[in-house]
């Protein structure tokens, strides 16, 4: 029997566009993936999309997540130069139903769907205790935080801008980096530090505490002189593994994430054996009197391409839900 498309689903970050069309089954289907700076708009990236799948049935429904802060149906991207609302959608593409949530509450909504073939488990064998809180968290372009509340009634993503918090340093290296950084952008954010352009600045920081110049063009050429076994991009990528143990950390301890902590985003995936090996796990545990709390909690690193594309087949179903009076 052939299948029936339900709807189209997307991932709209800062740097790519990844849609696809959802079956009747629940399958993801013809994923493709876009540079966002290649386009004016979203709607011109979908445009082209619904082209490139020809004749195949067009999706009544569309969820889309995206990289920023939604109010209303509408966002205005933190880190592109594109404004997107459920109304356009609606209108432009004669769409029965439309839904914008974060990319982040997104791969939450994913998190409890992964198999073991796309996760890798950081740290020791541990398992989320069941009807718990997960926190999903992980640095590319920017630094996405949401979580999953959970009960036996069921589950709700909690969308969030955890990315813009306060950077707190935890030893006297990270102060003076956190000094340097503050110098040159005001109050410190832990997007400042960890995400793509971040990375970079951690870089030159700790280069200019070395007293020795900065030899790279931006975070590309950081991860390839690491690749080579560079002192300083180790060490950089040792560091930015560290900080993101601690910002881990507090993330399992704000939102109570005894279920799981899980990395995505574009740039864990690039350090997953130093991230297994080095100093993520130990500075996620070092929390003080608490430090007994986080060391049960469970910490993956998220290996589906498309984790937000998951999540958001997961708010199709709900969202088909509503529209055939369901409940």
């Amino acid at each position: 029997m052939k299948s029936v498309i339900t709807g189209l689903v997307g991932d709209i970050g800062g740097t790519n566009a990844r849609l696809a069309l959802v079956d009747d089954t629940g399958h993801i289907r013809f994923p493709q993936t876009y540079r966002c700076r290649d386009y004016g708009s979203l709607n011109d990236v979908i445009t082209d999309y619904l082209k490139s799948v020809g004749n195949r049935q067009r999706p009544p429904r569309a969820v889309l997540a995206v990289a920023g802060p939604l109010v209303d149906g509408e966002i205005e991207f933190t880190n592109l130069d594109w404004q997107v609302s459920e109304v356009d959608l609606l209108s432009t593409f004669d769409l029965e139903a439309v839904r914008l949530l974060n990319d982040f509450a997104a791969q939450a909504m994913a998190a409890p769907r992964l198999g073991a073939e796309h996760l890798r488990q950081i740290g020791p064998p541990l398992s989320g205790a069941a009807y718990c809180p997960i926190a999903v968290l992980g640095a590319g372009t920017g630094f996405g935080v949401a979580a999953l509340a959970r009960s036996e009634r069921g589950e709700g993503a909690v969308a969030t801008e955890g990315g813009h918090v306060s950077f707190a340093p935890c030893d006297d290296l990270e102060v003076e980096i956190h000094r340097r950084l503050r110098a040159r952008y005001g109050r410190l954010s832990i997007e400042r530090v960890l995400s793509g352009p971040g990375l970079f600045d951690l870089h030159r920081a700790m280069a200019e505490i070395d007293g020795r110049p900065c030899e790279f063009a931006g975070e590309e050429a950081v991860f390839d002189a690491a690749g080579r076994g560079d002192a300083a991009a180790c060490a950089t990528l040792d560091r930015f593994c560290a900080i993101l143990g601690s910002v881990a950390g507090d993330f399992a301890l704000s939102f109570g994430a005894r279920g799981g902590v899980y990395l995505s985003g574009g740039i864990a995936p690039r350090m997953i054996d130093r991230l297994d090996a080095g100093p993520f796990r130990a500075r996620f545990e070092d929390k003080g009197r608490l430090s007994d709390y986080v060391r049960e909690i469970p910490t993956f690193l998220i290996t589906h391409p498309y984790p937000a594309l998951v999540g958001a087949a997961r708010a199709l179903e709900q969202l088909d839900r509503l529209s055939l009076g369901r409940g």
